[in-house]
């Protein structure tokens, strides 16, 4: 049994299909084949069922490729502690963020990177939070922005920043003549949404328990629903609905598009968290992430530098 036949075969289970971990191996189909069935005539057994169009891992072979993954992350420790005098902060770091946070995160994130670290580029993806750290925990990312609530077993977070919310109204709505919104006078409106699924839905219903409670009531007869913050801002603008956005999402020239009103009281919000693999060897890159997001200014968050 080699790392490079363990390489082969998580390859082979993430993407379920051989000709394709074959190329992300860098070798032919036949070596990687003859490789892996080398290894299931080792352990006598069958790490994966070839009979469908999609190659599946059995069940065994799930136990045995999750452990293959462990030991490779641990081979990547060894290789860390033997050049462990070289600079961490050289060479890219593979970082995910959820999409509600990466368009308004990034721009000033990559400015303050440049100096907190300037040898270590990003590799980026924008996703859903649970595709995010189904990668992290392959080791496809290093590490991932997520909001809370999340919990994930082998998973370290720490916290980055509060962010509250704003409600956003068309011009000429009533709510331009208040100071302040409450939570329960949102329930009168069309209230525009993220689509179902969506982290940041969520935490908005969760911070407005009585609209939630009138969704559940009328399912989405009061709540619209779109794709994306940017298509939600420009169906406000238009005058189709109210919303509630994020602060970072707002910019000193969106008064031209639309009201921002505050919330009463203590405004709803979410916090945003820094997720990595407990065994993750680069400590001194997560720090200059923290660093370089702690330097970029972020519009009307409050940092958390515990």
């Amino acid at each position: 049994m080699t790392l490079t036949e363990l390489r082969y075969i998580v390859a082979v289970a993430q993407e379920r299909h051989f000709g394709r971990a074959a190329q992300r191996c860098f070798v032919s189909q036949p070596t990687l084949s003859i490789a892996i069935k080398k290894l299931e005539e080792e352990l006598a057994v069958s790490l994966f069922d070839r009979s469908s169009n999609e190659v599946i891992t059995t069940e065994a072979g799930e136990r045995i490729v999750a452990q293959a993954r462990r030991v490779l992350d641990e081979a990547d420790r060894i290789k860390h502690l033997a050049t462990e005098e070289q600079n961490e902060l050289e060479g890219s770091f593979k970082l995910g963020l959820i999409f509600t946070v990466a368009p308004y995160l990034l721009p000033k994130l990559i400015l303050s990177l440049r100096s907190e670290a300037p040898k270590m580029p990003l590799m980026l993806e924008e996703n859903y939070t649970q595709s995010l750290t189904d990668m992290l925990k392959r080791g496809d990312l290093d590490a991932i922005v997520v909001a809370e609530p999340y919990h994930e077993p082998g998973v370290i977070t720490v916290p980055l920043y509060d962010e509250p919310f704003f409600v956003i109204v068309p011009k000429g709505h009533h709510f331009e003549e208040l100071d302040a919104v409450s939570p329960q006078s949102l329930t009168e409106e069309q209230v525009l949404l993220l689509t179902e699924g969506n982290c940041m839905r969520n935490q908005i219903l969760d911070s407005c328990s009585e609209l939630a409670s009138k969704q559940k009531i009328l399912g989405l007869t009061n709540t619209l629903q779109g794709s994306s913050i940017n298509t939600i801002r420009h169906m406000v603008a238009s005058g189709l609905a109210i919303s509630v956005l994020p602060a970072t999402a707002l910019t000193e020239n969106d008064h031209m598009l639309f009201s921002i009103i505050p919330f009463e009281g203590t405004a709803p919000h979410r916090r945003v968290l820094l997720a990595y693999r407990r065994n993750f060897v680069r400590p001194k890159a997560l720090t200059a992430i923290r660093n370089a997001i702690f330097s970029s200014h972020l519009n009307g968050v409050s940092f958390i530098k515990e």
